[in-house]
Order: C-alpha cells, then structure tokens, then sequence
C-alpha cells in the first residue's frame, strides 16, 4: 500500500511538473501581448469580445506571430477562406493545403476575427456574456466549434492567467497612436518600449521620411529624438515616436548599464527611450563628462 502512495505521489509529481512547464512564462508571448493589446482593447471596444480572449487566441493560434500562416498570410486566428473573396493562402492543417485567409497586415487579421465571431450565427450566444467572463468566452468557443483540440479551452484559459490578460477586459481606453500605427500596415516595423514606441532607421532616412509613413511632423519627430529637424539618420538609429521617459522601466531599477565602446550618452538615452538630461541627471554627471568604456549608469 505505501509502494502504491509513493508511487501515485511520484506519477502526481511528474503530470504536475509537465504542466507546469507547458504554461511557463515564455518572452515570445510577452512580447505579442506588448504588440497587440491596444487593438485588442479596441476591438473589445466596437464588437464586445474580451480583449483577453482576442490575444489568447491570436498568440496561441500564430505561434506568438512566427507561425507560417502568421508569416506568410498574416492570419493570425486560423480562420480559412469559408466564402472570402480575399487573398488566400494554403497550410496543412486538418488535411493538405487548406485555404486560408491572408490579410495586408496584422490589424485587418484582428478585424475580421471580431467581425467573424459578431456575424457568425454559431457564435451569437457567446455575445450573452460579459465581457469579464473570459472563462465562459473560451469554454463557449471550444463548444461552438471554433477549434479541435480537446484542451482548446484550458490552454486559453491558462494563457490569460498566467499573463493577467483578464485586466484589459475592464479597460476603458488604449493607445490609439499604436492602433494606427498597426492600421499603416508594413510601412514599418513598430517596437514598442517603455510606454513608447520606436521604429529602426533604414539606409537614408531622415526625419521627413519617417514622419511621412508614421503620419507625425518631421519637426516633431527630431524633437522627441533631441535631434536637428534636417539630420540625416545613420542605419540603425532608433527613432522613438513620442516624447522620451525620465527613466527606464522598472525592471532596470537595480540593473545599471555598462557603457561599451562607440557608446555615448546620447545612443544609451536613445537605447532605453530616457530623456538625455535626465540621464546625465540620475548619474550626477556635468554635461561635459564624457564616459569611458566600464562606466555604469543608472538608467531608473
């Protein structure tokens, strides 16, 4: 009888540790959660489905966005063609080269996700819910239909805990900057840092090239950057999009940077989206000094 205690206990154990690496925190999605919640809140907003729910299935349907349905038709939700006349693509899924719905970009996916999901009799009664029941939307979807898997329903519910996505179904509002950038399409590639967002500069750019694809004054651009108007940028230059922070995130409270060599204050402000003299500020320094590889500044 104890061999058979331990033995349970161990086999416990053992389905305990599994699961719990199979819902461990993973930076991938973190990182799509970043991206997307604004249009995820937005949606939320105009058709009434949880935003926690949106971003559970499109991480886990993409892959955190690197799946090759994600890659190559930017579906982010697994929906197939089922009459679109769009642009269409075709994956191996329940049989060989299924059609699939390919979008322009990211945010038409998100789109015609809520606008699938509100026009879809299968799916009317889950509209009943609130929009706090995140439980009811996922159990709900897996029993309409919406996917296969047995486990579709507690995969998503694990996701939205584990990542506390169940808060933004109560937000009010959302950054309708990030929401138009997204709406842009792939004019360019917009990371999202320290409550702000930054794009890479491209070979030849200049604030008036990216001030045009980003709909924002070029003159305003180069102040947010604490640059001259008519600069030319270098590739690689980070760009932020709205005014810089007086600090990092709070993460790098007790993590100083090391300067490294071709570093200067200015490239460390822009690194972690810090005002420059703010910068000099946190670390005492006299705007004269000039840092020397080894330095460690407080960046929080």
């Amino acid at each position: 009888m104890q061999r058979f205690i331990f033995t349970l206990f161990a086999l416990l154990g053992v389905y305990i540790n599994v699961c719990s690496q199979s819902i461990s925190r993973n930076k991938a999605y973190q990182d799509y959660f970043d991206t997307y919640v604004d249009i995820a809140i937005e949606q939320m907003q105009k058709y009434g489905i949880p935003a926690s729910i949106t971003l559970a299935q499109g991480v886990l349907e993409s892959g955190a966005g690197k799946s090759e349905l994600a890659r190559k038709g930017n579906n982010h939700f697994g929906i197939k063609c089922n009459g679109w006349t769009g642009r269409k693509t075709y994956h191996d899924d329940d049989a060989r080269q299924e059609c699939f719905r390919a979008y322009k970009n990211v945010y038409h996916s998100y789109v015609d996700h809520s606008v699938f999901l509100k026009n879809s009799p299968r799916y009317a009664r889950l509209f009943q819910l609130k929009k706090t029941d995140y439980k009811g939307w996922a159990r709900g979807l897996k029993a309409c239909g919406y996917a296969t898997s047995p486990t579709y329903a507690e995969r998503l519910i694990s996701i939205i805990e584990l990542y506390q996505l169940y808060r933004y179904d109560k937000k009010g509002g959302f950054d309708r900057f990030q929401v138009q950038q997204m709406e842009l399409g792939d004019l360019r590639h917009v990371r999202a840092f320290n409550d702000n967002y930054y794009v890479i500069a491209r070979k030849g750019d200049t604030f008036r090239t990216i001030g045009r694809d980003a709909n924002i004054s070029y003159k305003k651009l180069a102040s947010y950057n604490e640059r001259d108007k008519d600069d030319t940028l270098d590739e690689g230059d980070i760009v932020w999009l709205k005014k810089k922070r007086r600090k990092a995130p709070k993460e790098f409270k007790n993590r100083p940077h090391i300067v490294q060599a071709g570093e200067s204050m200015y490239t460390i402000s822009q690194k972690y989206g810090i005002r420059l003299k703010n910068l000099y500020k946190m670390n005492e320094l006299p705007p004269e000094y000039v840092i020397k590889v080894g330095d460690r500044l407080r960046v929080r």
